[in-house]
């Protein structure tokens, strides 16, 4: 069993700034990108990891925060760039400063309080071990990993027991050092790329009392201050509304509501600034927001609250309750938000209270118990730079025990709808216009994925019998009476339901962490018997018309027979072709597709009075089966409906039915006449049906080819083959397919090494002349350089390069193995490039410089002299530069 395991390797060093500051916080956050890299014996080894696998993408430390604000300047460890929170990512729209877990206990006679971050003084006390015990692991699905829950794991650990004044600062405001609860937390989340669950990042976590007394009366929290902006340099954090959405209609219908119970922030109005209407790419239109979906009880308290912070007092505001004899008025020094020091922020996790949203905070509230309006209310009420905690509590926790707490950070888009409706309709006064038009809708649907991954509904986990909440939809019923007694005269009225869909909601309280997930992709590559990558299965040549080819070779064994995790059942469909000029999911196409032919058959429920799916696609041959030999479901469509005893039906194909593969110049079988292999195991087929199997140990019934034609040899091709599956027309899941860009080859569609060495071919240089105004940038040919974030990252374009650093000239028909150097027409060295691939490997024909000298100058125009030397000969030309 391999198992992969990558730890990301960057100490981040901490510096304090003081900074008399008033809005962002009351201290400087430094710029910490200069110090990533550095290890120190003994030191806590403090690091980032990036999830960006999905459309919510998120830097998380191993020191109890999330998002850049608290550890400023750090990149992605893996490679590329590292977003705070981006939502949709790749894109510029910024939705979280930082975030925080907060832990607060009773000891005692102290009541204390570790923080992650508490986002106003620059405290931070929970600190991982030093190298290697502190370092974030790495795990993926992608990778096979069986220890994996999700296509992108990262596990941390780290303690709020380092009292280093050089790591913790003295707390001013209760006027002591960092005294420790003494828990060690283990910090796990977990993102996908799934179409239904790469809105959200699921954080697990278990805290474990690693001291010898009892925590009492423990409070968590998870405190987010989320800036709302385009960029995360900006200043669009002003204008942020902050609340709380309990409950949306369920998407299930039938007059259902679903609890989402999720606190959210997000821009005022979806316009970045004073951006114009209408919306564009650089608006703010979506909101993100924090979900608990486990604690250590089901009979806790919960409390949302909101403040702002800053220097001044006045300003510095947030919901309060006014006092009572039982429940006195906390003063937290003069101002009514930020609560500072271990007992405020102890007092606001336990007080549970949930605050009203920020949009209607100019409304007097004080016969609910609040104490009267501000006098910056109308101020406050249409955004402001607004930070939120969402905390529940009390439990216990005894020395050596642990408990779990889950939460789902969840984006949801299109919050906003319509350009000017905050100009419009927002009135301080009454803003329920303003607010009922707001669009909570992918927000609480996601929200509800993010639940049903952690806990699958209608899922018996732990075999106890019990399969969760459910909810019982009946379409017809009927009245049935009991007569309970006759004197006095009692009869019961009793409904009876003659069609009725059961629908669960909730599981078994048993975590999952699993949803469905698409066919696993295709093999592109040729691996060897230790899961080494041996070479590509995309074959390039130049054709005799003098036409760049690629042969795009794939084997779908694993694709067409591994059950879904989810649904227990093989529902695989079919394949697309995807080509693109970049490694960037929106970039690529599809050229070719390939699917099974099935249908799916859709019942009139009368009653209902709509058509229902209810069943997987069945396949012509079950079809013909079930209705007879000549049975062709084509022709009965919406339109044209099929009557089978008292049941109507129509048919409509899953996806295209595009299932010929006698096509050679469509997706077609490499062995057409190859039946079905004996046995599926690969090692029995080895010993005893050699003859099923290719030259690569493949079974070659799975075997599968497309021909890519006419392309340029000039360009480098980025080719994917992708699996997808029908869906689950049960749950109302569409077809789930692996991400094209995850599954990538790029290529030169020109001849191969073993081509050019076995013949001799001569190298080409190319532009040759180059010249600085024939605009190779504008025609894709130079300037398209990626950043690589390798497993589970996305491919961003490499930006703030100068002209001089992004240019390129191209020599083909290379050997894998040679020296190629550049002279000067006196014969200096200008620059030499050890050109070393393994032979016919992806690139491995073509090679670029980028017309920086060995002293890493631009070059100037002239005449040079290039030469290219290996073992099967040497050859000389002449290149010229015009600048």
């Amino acid at each position: 069993m391999n198992k992969l395991q990558k730890t990301l390797t960057v100490i981040i060093c901490l510096t304090i700034c003081p900074l008399a500051g008033f809005g962002r916080a009351l201290y400087e956050i430094p710029d910490q990108s200069r110090n990533t890299g550095k290890i120190t014996a003994g030191e806590p080894y403090v690091t980032v990891a990036v999830h960006k696998i999905g459309k919510l993408a998120m830097t998380v430390s191993n020191q109890g925060h999330f998002g850049k604000g608290f550890i400023a300047g750090a990149g992605d460890p893996m490679g590329g760039d590292a977003p705070s929170c981006t939502y949709p990512y790749p894109g510029q729209q910024s939705y979280l400063f930082a975030g925080a877990f907060w832990i607060g206990a009773v000891i005692g006679r102290d009541t204390l309080v570790s923080v992650g971050a508490d986002g106003w003084r620059n405290t931070k006390e929970l600190w991982p071990d030093p190298a290697p015990r502190g370092e974030i692991i790495y795990r993926s699905l992608l990778n096979k990993d069986p220890e994996a829950v999700s296509e992108q794991d990262f596990i941390a650990m780290y303690t709020d027991t380092v009292t280093n004044p050089q790591h913790v600062v003295i707390d001013n405001w209760d006027g002591r050092p960092h005294i420790p609860l003494g828990i060690e937390v283990t910090q796990r989340s977990y993102a996908w790329s799934y179409s239904y669950a790469e809105d959200f990042i699921l954080f697990d976590y278990s805290i474990k009392n690693i001291s010898n007394k009892t925590l009492e009366g423990v409070y968590m929290g998870f405190y987010v201050d989320g800036d709302v902006m385009i960029g995360e340099n900006g200043k669009g954090y002003d204008d942020d509304i902050c609340g709380f959405k309990r409950v949306i209609p369920s998407p299930q219908g039938c007059g259902f509501v679903d609890t989402i119970n999720i606190a959210y922030i997000a821009d005022n109005d979806g316009r970045d600034m004073d951006s114009p209407c209408p919306y564009s790419t650089n608006s703010v239109t979506g909101l993100t927001g924090i979900r608990v979906i486990r604690t250590p009880s089901d009979s806790l308290n919960y409390a949302f609250n909101w403040w702002i912070s800053n220097g001044a007092a006045p300003m510095d505001f947030g919901p309060r309750k006014a006092g009572t004899p039982d429940d006195p008025f906390r003063d937290f020094g003069g101002f009514l938000g930020t609560p500072e020091g271990d007992r405020n922020k102890y007092y606001i996790m336990r007080h549970a209270e949930f605050d009203y949203d920020q949009l209607f905070c100019a409304l007097d509230h004080t016969a609910d118990g609040w104490l009267p309006r501000d006098e910056q209310a109308y101020n406050f009420a249409d955004g402001f730079d607004t930070r939120y905690l969402l905390s529940c509590g009390p439990f216990d926790i005894d020395p050596g025990e642990v408990l779990p707490m889950s939460f789902a950070y969840i984006g949801g888009e299109n919050f906003h709808t319509d350009c000017n409706a905050f100009e419009n309709l927002f009135d301080a006064n009454d803003p329920y216009p303003f607010y009922n038009q707001l669009n909570f809708e992918d927000l609480g649907i996601n929200s509800m994925w993010a639940s049903w991954i952690y806990d699958n509904p209608g899922v018996d986990t732990d075999g106890d019998g019990y399969y969760g909440k459910y909810r019982i939809c009946g379409y017809d019923s009927t009245f049935a009476f009991d007569t309970v007694s006759f004197d006095p005269l009692v009869v019961d009225t009793i409904v009876v339901y003659l069609e009725a869909d059961t629908i669960y909601y909730e599981g078994d309280r048993v975590p999952d962490f699993r949803g469905a997930a698409p066919p696993p992709a295709p093999e592109m590559w040729v691996l060897d018997e230790y899961g080494d990558t041996l070479r590509s299965r995309i074959y390039p040549r130049i054709d005799e018309f003098n036409q760049g080819e690629l042969r795009v070779r794939w084997n779908g064994f694993h694709s067409e027979t591994e059950k879904d995790v989810f649904s227990n059942i093989v529902d695989f469909e079919g394949y697309r072709v995807y080509m693109s000029l970049s490694p960037m999911a929106s970039d690529f196409y599809v050229i070719a597709s390939y699917d099974i032919e099935d249908y799916n058959r859709y019942i009139w429920n009368g009653r209902r009075n709509f058509w229902e799916l209810k069943e997987p696609p069945y396949s012509l041959d079950s079809l013909q089966q079930l209705y007879g030999n000549g049975f062709d479901p084509n022709i009965y469509d919406i339109d044209h409906n099929f009557f089978w005893g008292d049941s109507v039906f129509y048919f409509a194909k899953q996806d295209w039915n595009a299932d010929d593969l006698s096509d050679p110049d469509g997706i077609h079988k490499v062995y057409p006449d190859e039946p079905p292999p004996t046995t599926l195991n690969l090692d029995t087929a080895r010993v005893y049906y050699p003859e099923e199997l290719t030259d690569d140990g493949l079974f070659k019934y799975y075997e599968y080819e497309y021909i890519i034609k006419n392309l340029l040899p000039s360009r480098l091709y980025y080719v994917s083959v992708t699996a997808f599956d029908y869906g689950s027309p049960t749950s109302g899941l569409a077809s789930l397919e692996t991400p094209p860009n995850k599954n990538y080859v790029a290529e030169y569609a020109q001849n191969q090494n073993s081509l050019a060495e076995s013949e001799g071919l001569n190298v080409i240089v190319y532009p040759n002349p180059y010249r600085v105004d024939g605009g190779y940038y504008a025609g894709g040919f130079e300037g398209r350089d990626y950043i690589d974030s390798t497993f589970g990252g996305t491919l961003i374009p490499q930006v703030g390069l100068t002209d001089e650093r992004t240019r390129a000239i191209h020599f083909i028909n290379l050997p894998h193995k040679c020296t190629i150097r550049i002279f000067s027409l006196d014969g200096d060295l200008i620059r030499e490039i050890q050109h070393d691939y393994p032979k016919d490997s992806p690139r491995s024909m073509e090679e670029r410089w980028d017309l920086i000298t060995r002293n890493t100058q631009a070059i100037v125009s002239g005449i040079y002299y290039w030469s290219v030397e290996s073992e099967f000969g040497s050859q000389i030309g002449k290149l010229v530069i015009i600048m």
